[in-house]
C-alpha cells in the first residue's frame, strides 16, 4: 500500500514528495500563538492543522520532533517595528506583570488544546527564554553584513540582502514594488529603508520587558524568535515549517532572510500553511465585532452562536474543509458537523453489534482503507479520508438492515480502519468518554433504565413505562421498540 506522503510547499508552490532530511526523523517547526488574550477558532485552525500532520507522520513510522513555539515578548501593535508589545500593555492597563499575563492565557490555550485533542508538542520554547539566542543570531548577522545599529537598535538590511539574494521567494513580493508603496518612515526614522526590519528595539523609558544586549537595553524584533528558537532545537536545516497564511509575509519572508543571511543558506525545505476562518465571508476580528473565543464556543456564551459546540464538533468541522481553504463558520455549517461527527461515531458503536455471517466485503473494506491513506497522502486530504469514513458507516448500517452479510474479519477491518483514521490520525474522540465513566457504563445505566421500562410494559403499569421513554426522548434519546427488545441513540 502506497504510504507516501506529498505536501504542498508553498515555497515551490507545488505538491512534493515528503522525504525527510534525516530520515527516519522529521524536523517540525509551528509557529505558536502570542498569549496575551483568550484562544478563539482562528487558533484552533492552525494547531488541529499540524496536529494532523504530526500524528500521520508518526503513524508512518517517522520519529518527529514538534517544536511549537510560544510568542510572549517583541511582538508589537502593529506586526512590524512600532507600537506598544502586546503582552507589556495587556500587564500595564491589567496591572499584572507581564509573564503573570503570559502564564494566564497560556494555561488556557493549553486547556482549549486538551478540549480539542491536540498533542502537546515536543518542545514548547517561549521567546523570552530564548534571549540569550536571539542577541547571538543577531550578532551573525551584523558581521555577515546583512544588518546595522541605528541608535541602539538594529535592523535588517533588506535592499542589500536581496541584491545578494531575493528578498521576497515565499510571498512573491518585489522590493521595488515594496518601496514605492510603502509610506514614508513615520516615526522610524533610524531605519534607513522603509522595508527594513527590526533585529533587536532600543526599549523606550516606560517599555516593561527589556534585557541588556552589546546595542541597547532592549528586547528583539518579533520574526528573531523563531529564526533563533528552530536554529537550536532542529539546526540550520530541518524538514517543515508551519503556521497559518498569515505569516507569509512578512513573518516567515523575514525568518528565510535571517536564516540565509546568518548561514548562507535557507533552513527550511517545505513551507506548510493552512487557510484562515472566516465568518460571514470576513476573516474573524475583534475590531469587526465577530470575534469568538474557544471557550464561548464550547459554552454556547456569544450572540452569534445559536447553542453551545462540543470541542469535538470544533475539530470534525475543521477537518470537514481541506487546510488549504477557507473555512466560512455558520451555525448551520456547524450543526451539520455535529451531526455528521454523532453518525460516525455512532456507526464506530455499531460495529459492536454486527455478527459475522459467512462471506463478507473485504474487497470493499480494503478499497475503503487504500482511500484514506491515498487522501492522506495527497496532502493531507481529510475531507476525503472522512467521506471514506461515511461510506464504511454505510457498509455497517446495511449489514445491521440485513442487507449486506460481514465475517469475522470484515468485522475487525471495519474497526481497525476507524480506530486509525478517525481516531489516531483525525484525533476525534468520543466525548461521552471525557467525564471518567466509560462509554459501556454509559450504555448499562440506559440499558437498565430501559429494561425497567420493558418490564413495566409486560406489568401494564404504563405510567412508569410512558414516564421512563419520555424522560429520555426529553434528553435526546431515541427510543425504538423491536420484537426482540429495543434499541436506542442518543442524538445529541
Amino acid at each position: 500500500m502506497d504510504k507516501e506522503l506529498q505536501i504542498y510547499n508553498t515555497l515551490s508552490r507545488k505538491k512534493e514528495l515528503f522525504t525527510p532530511l534525516h530520515p527516519p526523523l522529521a524536523g517540525l517547526y509551528v509557529c505558536g500563538p502570542t498569549v496575551y488574550g483568550d484562544p478563539h477558532l482562528g487558533h484552533a485552525r492552525p494547531a488541529i492543522t499540524f496536529d494532523i500532520l504530526f500524528r500521520y507522520l508518526s503513524h508512518l513510522g517517522y520519529k518527529v520532533r514538534y517544536v511549537r513555539n510560544i510568542t510572549d515578548v517583541g511582538h508589537l501593535e502593529n506586526d512590524a517595528d512600532t507600537g506598544e508589545d502586546k503582552i507589556a500593555k495587556k500587564a500595564r492597563l491589567d496591572q499584572l506583570e507581564p509573564m503573570e499575563v503570559v502564564q494566564y492565557y497560556l494555561n488556557r490555550y493549553h486547556k482549549a488544546m486538551d478540549a480539542l485533542n491536540v498533542l502537546p508538542p515536543s518542545i514548547e520554547p517561549h521567546a523570552s527564554g530564548h534571549i540569550i539566542e536571539q542577541i547571538r543570531l543577531v550578532k551573525e548577522i551584523l558581521d555577515k553584513g546583512y544588518a546595522y545599529e541605528s541608535e541602539g537598535s538594529v535592523y535588517f538590511d533588506v535592499p542589500k540582502y536581496d541584491k545578494e539574494h531575493k528578498y521576497g521567494i515565499l510571498s512573491g513580493r518585489n522590493i521595488e514594488d515594496m518601496l514605492n508603496t510603502t509610506r514614508e518612515l513615520d516615526g522610524q526614522e533610524e531605519k534607513h529603508h522603509s522595508v527594513d526590519f527590526a533585529l533587536w528595539k532600543k526599549a523606550s523609558p516606560g517599555h516593561i520587558m527589556h534585557w541588556s544586549s552589546p546595542w541597547s537595553e532592549g528586547f528583539p524584533g518579533w520574526h528573531l524568535e523563531c529564526t533563533a528558537m528552530s536554529k537550536k532545537y532542529l539546526g540550520d536545516v530541518f524538514d517543515i515549517h508551519g503556521g497559518g497564511m498569515d505569516l507569509i509575509f512578512p513573518h516567515h519572508e523575514c525568518e528565510i532572510a535571517q536564516a540565509v543571511a546568518s548561514t548562507g543558506h535557507e533552513g527550511v525545505r517545505y513551507w506548510v500553511h493552512n487557510n484562515m476562518i472566516t465568518i460571514n465571508g470576513q476573516k474573524m476580528g475583534k475590531s469587526l465585532g465577530n470575534f469568538i473565543t474557544l471557550e464561548e464556543f464550547f459554552t454556547g456564551n456569544h450572540a452569534m452562536l445559536a447553542q453551545a459546540y462540543a470541542p469535538m464538533t470544533i475539530r470534525f468541522f475543521i477537518l470537514q474543509a481541506h487546510y488549504r481553504s477557507t473555512v466560512d463558520f455558520s451555525n448551520e455549517a456547524l450543526q451539520a458537523s455535529e451531526k455528521g461527527l454523532a453518525r460516525l461515531l455512532e456507526a464506530y458503536e455499531n460495529i459492536n453489534r454486527l455478527e459475522a455471517k459467512g462471506s463478507g466485503v473485504k474487497d470493499e473494506i480494503g478499497v475503503l482503507e487504500s482511500n484514506c491513506y491515498r487522501a492522506m497522502n495527497d496532502d493531507l486530504n481529510t475531507p476525503i479520508a472522512i467521506s471514506n469514513l461515511f461510506e464504511a458507516s454505510r457498509i455497517i448500517n446495511s449489514s445491521i438492515s440485513g442487507q449486506t452479510t460481514v465475517s469475522g474479519e470484515d468485522i475487525d477491518s471495519l474497526k481497525k480502519l476507524f480506530e486509525t483514521f478517525l481516531f489516531d490520525l483525525m484525533g476525534i474522540k468520543d466525548e461521552m468518554k471525557d467525564g471518567g465513566a466509560s462509554y459501556e457504563s454509559f450504555a448499562k445505566v440506559v440499558d437498565l433504565l430501559l429494561d425497567m421500562r420493558l418490564q413495566a410494559k409486560q406489568s401494564k403499569d404504563w405510567a412508569t413505562s410512558d414516564k421512563i421513554r419520555n424522560e429520555l426522548t426529553a434528553l435526546g434519546f431515541e427510543i425504538k421498540d423491536t420484537k426482540d427488545g429495543f434499541e436506542w441513540k442518543l442524538n445529541k
